[in-house]
């Protein structure tokens, strides 16, 4: 059965109210909070695969998101880059959608309407991306989670996330599209995002992924167990005892836990003045990562 551009498995599951929860990469798939933060979730709610991307070359540059190739029970598998969706039902609450998302690089406008179209196909209700970007904060510190709504939407609390308008102005992905669309037609579309260590450049990032898995416990009253892991843990522990030496990351950490601490964990505040040496130390890293 085709919707747009996807081909979805028959016969169709049975859905009740449906949320959708889509991650993006590689835009705002910062530590690969946004994949990590689905898995987990897949696995909790044991989803089904539901469909993908019939043409994905219709879209995508094979030269940048390279297909692979694996031997399964003896047998060679080509494994090609796709957008994919899958789906769980769930006893209490809604039933979700979790989409995995690679950014275009051609015809992203049809793209985008391809979602559009699988959305209203399926009557989701709430669309909610999730992800991650670098910022100014110290790993020492409970990771900062923000929220942005689309459109008409009032501000809103959700999972202990303030909701509000986005004001971001500057570079944007094209998949921004699909909340102008979901906009007219009425379907709510929130984003969430955990604010990661600049300093700190991890593959995977299992402290962000925990603390999106916390909010989604709390907006969706799942086992707070659920956000654990003993991997976060191990990691900004090491991340500690490995910069324990550096004189100047420590300084750097001590004046990002007072920025930290002077706004309560805030963000979107102005805030106190840094030295020189340690704005010049951020714009190094910043730089860095920007090039690599």
């Amino acid at each position: 059965m085709r919707v747009g551009p996807f081909e979805i498995h028959e016969p169709l599951p049975e859905l009740g109210e449906l949320h959708a929860i889509a991650m993006l990469r590689p835009w705002i798939d910062v530590g690969s909070v946004g994949s990590l933060t689905l898995a987990r979730l897949e696995r909790h709610y044991g989803a089904k695969e539901l469909g993908g991307l019939a043409k994905p070359g219709n879209f995508f540059d094979f030269t940048r998101y390279r297909p692979n190739t694996r031997f399964a029970e003896g047998r060679r598998e080509f494994i090609m880059p796709n957008s994919t969706v899958n789906y769980a039902k769930t006893e209490e609450g809604p039933d979700f959608l979790f989409l995995h998302l690679l950014e275009p690089h051609v015809f992203g406008e049809d793209y985008c309407e391809g979602i559009l179209d699988l959305v209203k196909h399926f009557n989701v209700k709430r669309y909610c991306r999730i992800g991650g970007m670098y910022d100014a904060v110290p790993h020492t510190r409970p990771l900062l989670v923000t929220g942005s709504t689309y459109g008409g939407q009032s501000e809103q609390q959700v999972g202990g996330v303030t909701l509000r308008q986005s004001t971001y102005q500057g570079p944007t992905s094209i998949t921004n599209l699909i909340n102008e669309g979901l906009d007219k037609e009425n379907i709510e579309s929130m984003s969430l995002m955990v604010h990661l260590p600049q300093y700190v450049q991890l593959e995977e990032d299992y402290t962000g992924m925990s603390r999106l898995l916390e909010v989604f416990c709390s907006v969706y009253n799942l086992p707070p167990s659920l956000s654990e892991s003993r991997r976060a843990k191990r990691q900004y522990r090491e991340i500690s005892m490995a910069m324990e030496n550096n004189r100047e990351v420590k300084a750097l950490i001590t004046r990002l836990e007072a920025y930290y601490d002077s706004q309560g964990g805030t963000p979107g505040v102005e805030p106190p003045a840094l030295s020189p040496e340690v704005e010049s130390f951020l714009r190094e890293m910043d730089q860095r990562f920007t090039d690599s």
